[in-house]
């Protein structure tokens, strides 16, 4: 399993780059498509409940899941940018009743393949504060624990069900 994540934080925004054993055609699969989407987002012991993707640029996104500890909560937004299997930009939001800092937020990721394995730079910005900031370091970085897994059992051809 691809296991290096690096997370610099800076006062307002986050970063966090992650490598996947996974060709960069599976990842961007992941990110684009709602089938495969559904199965990988959320932090670890989270399950997707719902899902709207409409992947365009300016396009609207809506997620909401729920865990054993937590009542469904919601995030959303839209596509800013969407440059093929190489960027991705959207704003992100929290929805009233989620218990998160509700403002929005621009993420963009970038992706890159070496020798088979796609490199991820995620960057969300930005935070009012830093203790929302370092709210969210634990969450992506579980989320993309499960993006590893799934990434690297799509790329052996083995699809997953929903991963919780």
């Amino acid at each position: 399993m691809p296991a290096r994540t690096s997370a610099r934080i800076a006062d307002d925004e986050l970063l966090i780059t992650r490598t996947f054993d996974a060709p960069l055609g599976v990842v961007w699969r992941m990110w684009a498509s709602r089938e495969h989407m559904i199965r990988w987002w959320g932090p670890e012991g989270f399950t997707v409940t719902d899902l709207d993707l409409d992947f365009r640029v300016g396009g609207a996104w809506r997620i909401g899941m729920t865990s054993a500890m937590f009542p469904k909560s919601w995030s959303s937004g839209r596509f800013t940018a969407i440059e093929p299997e190489r960027r991705l930009a959207f704003s992100f939001a929290w929805e009233q009743g989620s218990g998160e800092d509700l403002a929005t937020k621009t993420v963009e990721v970038t992706f890159e393949e070496r020798d088979g394995r796609t490199t991820q730079h995620f960057h969300q910005a930005p935070f009012q504060t830093v203790e929302s900031r370092d709210s969210h370091v634990g969450g992506w970085n579980s989320l993309f624990n499960k993006e590893a897994i799934y990434a690297a059992a799509l790329a052996k051809g083995i699809q997953l069900d929903q991963l919780t």
